[in-house]
């Protein structure tokens, strides 16, 4: 029998509201999306406050293309994740904003003369060509004959990204995983610029290698040590995946908030909601999860504004 809910209430915001009031309020209001976004504030305070909980996140490189990179670098430093998976355009943006910068661009800019003046554009961000590959080429050559000479010629991929960041300063998120040890696991790291400079650096050393097997043995351990596990998965493609598939192996995560502008029609993994992962055995029956569909940049700001507040 479906039984109704409480009424809907109008949301009324004041000078001086705080944020966390009016994410209160739009825990009443009934609609749409920000009914999601309310659950992902509260599913997300329980995880960080459950101090049983092996917190994962997970993110698409993009972002760390654009100023949501300075969130997720608060969130690492902050210790609001144990793990995270990501991708290896995320690597890449790090390094390149550590070193250098992007600048501001628009979706409809003529890339035919964008190509002429050396500078690539990503969505509406444009990253100068000098900013990009030749500046990766030249940091991780240098990190890597660094590494080699103290030894390291056998290297998963979260020691990879821990040379990286130790490379890095405080506006890193690498830099701050690599202090807070926090693993960072790239499962896709070969497609991306550090992969390249990974595998051309292998062409001069012959007795360096790229040992992912060895990621596997420390997200095994793990997993099959903690007591619960949640995640927060920003965008889809290979590092929610894995985030979600390794969690199978304790019978699936018990909190996931997942935030994502892709539709589920097409069966795609980016577009599958969390509830899907259920009938996999990645998400637990009775997990409290939530999909976001929303714009990260749009949204994780706001979404970490009432974080902080919620959690002080």
């Amino acid at each position: 029998m479906i039984k109704p809910g409480k009424p809907v209430k109008d949301i009324s915001i004041k000078k001086g509201d705080s944020i966390e009031s009016i994410f209160e309020q739009m825990s009443k209001s009934g609609g749409f999306e920000s009914k999601n976004l309310v659950d992902g504030l509260n599913i997300l305070t329980s995880m960080i406050e459950d101090k049983n909980c092996l917190k994962f996140m997970s993110f698409v490189g993009a972002v760390v293309s654009t100023g949501l990179r300075g969130i997720i670098t608060d969130m690492v430093k902050n210790k609001m994740c144990d793990v995270i998976i990501t991708t290896c355009g995320a690597l890449d943006h790090d390094i390149a904003r550590h070193y250098s910068n992007y600048l501001e661009g628009s979706f409809t800019m003529d890339d035919s003369e964008l190509v002429e003046k050396e500078i690539h554009r990503l969505g509406n961000v444009l990253v100068p060509l000098k900013s990009y590959g030749p500046l990766i080429e030249e940091k991780m050559q240098g990190f890597l004959q660094k590494a080699y000479k103290e030894g390291k010629k056998d290297m998963s991929t979260h020691e990879i990204t821990k040379m990286i960041g130790e490379n890095l300063g405080e506006d890193s998120f690498l830099y701050w995983a690599s202090k807070n040890n926090i693993p960072v696991i790239v499962p896709g790291i070969m497609d991306g610029a550090v992969g390249s400079q990974i595998w051309m650096f292998s062409q001069n050393h012959a007795d360096f290698k790229l040992n992912i097997v060895a990621d596997g043995d420390l997200l095994s351990g793990l997993i099959f040590k903690a007591k619960k596990s949640g995640a927060l998965m920003i965008g889809g493609g290979i590092s929610k995946h894995h985030t979600l598939w390794w969690n199978q192996y304790r019978e699936g995560l018990d909190y996931a908030v997942y935030i994502t502008t892709a539709q589920e029609f097409d069966g795609s993994l980016s577009g599958a909601l969390v509830r899907e992962a259920i009938s996999w055995g990645k998400v637990t029956k009775n997990a409290k999860q939530t999909t976001i569909h929303a714009e990260a940049t749009t949204i994780l700001p706001f979404l970490y504004s009432a974080l902080v507040s919620k959690l002080k």
